[in-house]
C-alpha cells in the first residue's frame, strides 16, 4: 500500500507541473555546448518559454511527454518513496536513542532512488524526446521525431535492443542519488524539527507542507547541474550500435558544459527547475504524507 500511494501522491504532483518540465528541458537544452552571446535564444525565462511554445507549438505542447512522465514517477517514486516510507515505519531511519538521523535518512533516499530512476531510465529517456520536439523554429538539441511514447521505446527497442533502452541510465543515477537523498533527508529533518519546536498541531498538514517547502529549495540547489547533464545525456544524437555522439557519461557532460558555457551553463534552467521541483515537490511529498496520514488513521 505504501508503494501505491506513493506513486499516485507523485502522479497528481506530475499533472500540475509537466508544462514546467516541457520548459525546463528547452532551457536546458538551448546553446547546448555553445559560447554565451553565440546562439539565439529562443526562450529568454521561464515565463517567455510559456508564451513561446504556446503560441509556437500550440499550447497542447505545454503539456508534452505527460504519459511517460505519469508512469515514470509512478514507478520512480513509487518504488522511492515507497521503500522510503517503509524504512520510516519500520525504526531504520532513527538512532538508538529515538532521534531521527540525517545520514541515515539521507542514504535511505539514495538506494531508494536509484532503485527507482534505473528501472524507469527508458521511460525518461523518451519523455525527455518528445519534451525536446518543437517546430523548428523554436527547436533546441538534437530533435527526434517519435510519434508517441510506445513508437519511441519500440523504435529504439529494435534498433538497439536493451542496451539502447536503458542508455544513460548510470549518468543519470548522481542526479537521483543527490536529489532524492537531499529531498527526502531535508524534509523528514525538517519536519521531525518543526514537530519538537511545537510550531504546528501535531499531524497538521502545515507541517508537511512547510518541510516540503524547504526540501524543494534544498534538491533544487544541490541536484541543478546534474539535471542539466542528465537531460543532455538523455537528448544526445546517437550512432548505430546507439551510442551517444556527444557524450561519453555523467562527467563528461559536466566538464563540456563547463569549458564552453561556464558555470551558469550548468545551471540552465534553474528558474524552471526551482518553478517546477519546487511545486513537484512540494506536492508530492505533501499528497503522500497526506495519504499515509489517513491510510493509517482508517487502518488502524
Amino acid at each position: 500500500m505504501d508503494f501505491l500511494m506513493s506513486g499516485l501522491a507523485a502522479c497528481g504532483a506530475c499533472v500540475f507541473t509537466n508544462p514546467l518540465e516541457v520548459v525546463k528541458t528547452r532551457m536546458q537544452l538551448q546553446g547546448e555546448l555553445k559560447a554565451p552571446g553565440t546562439y539565439q535564444r529562443h526562450y529568454r525565462n521561464v515565463f517567455h518559454a510559456f508564451i513561446t511554445i504556446g503560441k509556437v507549438d500550440g499550447l497542447a505542447a505545454l503539456q508534452k511527454g505527460l504519459a511517460p512522465a505519469l508512469i515514470y514517477q509512478f514507478l520512480m517514486n513509487g518504488i522511492r518513496l515507497g521503500t522510503y516510507g517503509l524504512a520510516e515505519a519500520r525504526g531504520y531511519l532513527h538512532t538508538a536513542e529515538g532521534t531521527h538521523s540525517p545520514a541515515r535518512s539521507a542514504a535511505a533516499g539514495a538506494m531508494a532512488g536509484v532503485m527507482g530512476a534505473y528501472l524507469g531510465s527508458p521511460i525518461y529517456m523518451v519523455k525527455t524526446h518528445l519534451q525536446a520536439q518543437a517546430a523548428s523554429e523554436i527547436a533546441v538539441g538534437h530533435q527526434y521525431k517519435h510519434q508517441g511514447m510506445f513508437q519511441a521505446l519500440t523504435e529504439i527497442g529494435q534498433k538497439h535492443g536493451l542496451v539502447g533502452l536503458w542508455r544513460g541510465a548510470l549518468g543519470g543515477l548522481p542526479r537521483v542519488i543527490i536529489g532524492s537523498s537531499t529531498q527526502l533527508c531535508t524534509f523528514s529533518s525538517t519536519k521531525d524539527l518543526l514537530s519538537q519546536w511545537e510550531i504546528f498541531p501535531p499531524q497538521s498538514w502545515k507541517l508537511a507542507l512547510v518541510a516540503a517547502m524547504v526540501s524543494g529549495i534544498a534538491v533544487v540547489l544541490a541536484m541543478a547541474p546534474f539535471d542539466v547533464a542528465c537531460t543532455r545525456l538523455y537528448n544526445q544524437p546517437t550512432n548505430a550500435q546507439g551510442k551517444g555522439l556527444m557524450y561519453r557519461g555523467i562527467l563528461d557532460a559536466l566538464l563540456q558544459t563547463a569549458r564552453t558555457e561556464g558555470i551558469f551553463g550548468m545551471y540552465k534552467g534553474i528558474g524552471a527547475s526551482y518553478f517546477r521541483l519546487g511545486p513537484h515537490t512540494i506536492l508530492s511529498l505533501f499528497f503522500w504524507d497526506q495519504l499515509r496520514s489517513v491510510y493509517y488513521t482508517y487502518a488502524k
